[in-house]
């Protein structure tokens, strides 16, 4: 077996075995599979598919490529992810909670991809963090702290590492397959008893309508299933970004007011419900509702927040970054508003247009290697419903240069659609759970 024959059934629609599967993942974890050969292979899922039975094989080939972590501690192995959107920092608000209720949360993240943020870039906007963290160090941290974002180590699901970067780079990012892979692989190879999955639908999501969100949602559930994880997925609304701002220290900043009990809002609300689904499944709590009032109750009195400190300062940050955060937040050298050339009301907001915005400010990469500036982004972007009236800020940039201001400050007006009557939105921030 070698690529060329993998590559060469996949062209030709013909189904690829588990052997076949296991073959190529090996291949991108040792380099046995080239760049051009793992970029084909990428597009080749991307066009052609798999059935149940080869994502299930392809998502335990990428795990199985690396090493698979077991866990003695006491008390449940949690863990969430969401399949990308905009404004998207729940994993720094619910990580913490989730071990403040007796959860151990050992989260393996990634970087951002295409428009969407990504989790361990935001927390790299913290001076000194580390996110690189070797296996005694991760463990200790998770059974010291209770929980530690962390990327991929090398022997951790190696395969996915080097996958996810080509993706990034060759327009495969919106594949069932790929992302189901992608997500579980690193996922199961944490070593976890429950998993929640936030699936956004929506335009800052990668899956715009609900048929496609729901294909996703139970791809995954079915997928991680089969696996032997407890999964349940639960599909929010990504119409408009979650958290009004984006950008790695703007988005940071959010998750400090949220945590110092400073603002309320979908971030939280979205936080407290994925937390409840996890705390009811992993035995922590009677029911979803009871395990969510678990999560608001432990950012409300400050537990979650002292926890996040203590996970920052595990990882190489600031000891009193949660009292001090502003001061340690970089900040661009070039603060804009974007103001309103008309009257109306807020009848549309492009979110991956927004995330496109950020990414060509500095605050997402273009090209695998691509260094990202923390400091820029956009924040106070209005909401879905907003009246608007001519020169009020739509929302703020933040750039290190006053061209790419303007250029941000034109996306900006573009992404967002004015109406002269008065909309109504659904209000739902929760579509549907799976699982």
């Amino acid at each position: 077996m070698d690529a060329r024959s993998v590559l060469a059934r996949l062209r030709h629609g013909e189904p690829l075995s588990e052997a076949h599967l296991a073959w190529f993942a090996r291949g991108l974890a040792d380099g046995g599979v080239s760049a051009a050969q793992a970029g084909a292979f990428a597009m080749g899922i991307c066009l052609r598919g798999l059935d149940e039975a080869g994502r299930v094989a392809l998502t335990l080939a990428m795990r199985d490529s690396g090493r698979v972590l077991a866990w003695d501690l006491d008390g449940p192995v949690l863990d969430k992810h969401s399949t990308g959107g905009v404004g998207d920092c729940v994993s720094l608000v619910l990580a913490p909670a989730l071990a403040v209720c007796g959860a151990y949360v050992p989260m393996i993240s990634g970087r951002g991809l295409g428009h969407t943020g990504g989790t361990l870039d935001k927390l790299e906007a913290i001076p000194g963090v580390v996110t690189d963290l070797g296996e005694d160090r991760f463990r200790a941290t998770v059974r010291d702290v209770g929980c530690a974002i962390v990327s991929a180590s090398a022997d951790i699901a190696p395969a996915d590492k080097r996958l996810y970067a080509i993706r990034d780079v060759t327009s495969t990012v919106d594949s069932l397959d790929l992302i189901t892979a992608s997500i579980l692989s690193k996922k199961l190879a944490g070593g976890l008893e429950a998993l929640v999955l936030d699936v956004k639908v929506g335009s800052g999501a990668f899956m715009k309508d609900m048929a496609q969100a729901e294909a996703l949602a139970e791809a995954l559930v079915g997928t991680a299933n089969a696996a032997g994880c407890k999964t349940t997925a639960v599909i929010s609304d990504m119409n408009q970004p979650l958290a009004p701002s984006l950008g790695n220290a703007l988005e940071v900043a959010e998750v400090m007011r949220v945590l110092r009990g400073e603002s309320s809002g979908p971030l939280l609300d979205l936080s407290a419900m994925l937390g409840g689904v996890l705390l009811a499944g992993g035995g922590l709590a009677q029911d979803v509702q009871a395990g969510a009032d678990a999560i608001a109750g432990a950012i409300r009195d400050g537990r979650a927040a002292e926890r996040f400190g203590r996970m920052i300062a595990a990882m190489g940050g600031p000891v009193h970054f949660v009292e001090n955060w502003a001061r340690f937040l970089p900040e661009a050298t070039v603060i804009r508003e974007v103001k309103s050339i008309a009257d109306g009301y807020v009848a549309a907001i492009d979110g991956e247009a927004l995330g496109f915005a950020v990414v060509a400010l500095g605050g997402g990469r273009r090209v695998e290697g691509d260094v990202i500036d923390p400091a820029v982004g956009i924040t106070q972007i209005v909401r879905l419903g907003d009246k608007i009236v001519e020169g009020q800020p739509l929302a703020v940039v933040h750039a290190s240069r006053p061209e790419t201001a303007d250029a941000a400050a034109i996306a900006v007006r573009a992404a967002l659609t004015l109406s002269d009557q008065p909309i109504t939105t659904d209000g739902d921030l929760i579509r549907k759970r799976i699982g």
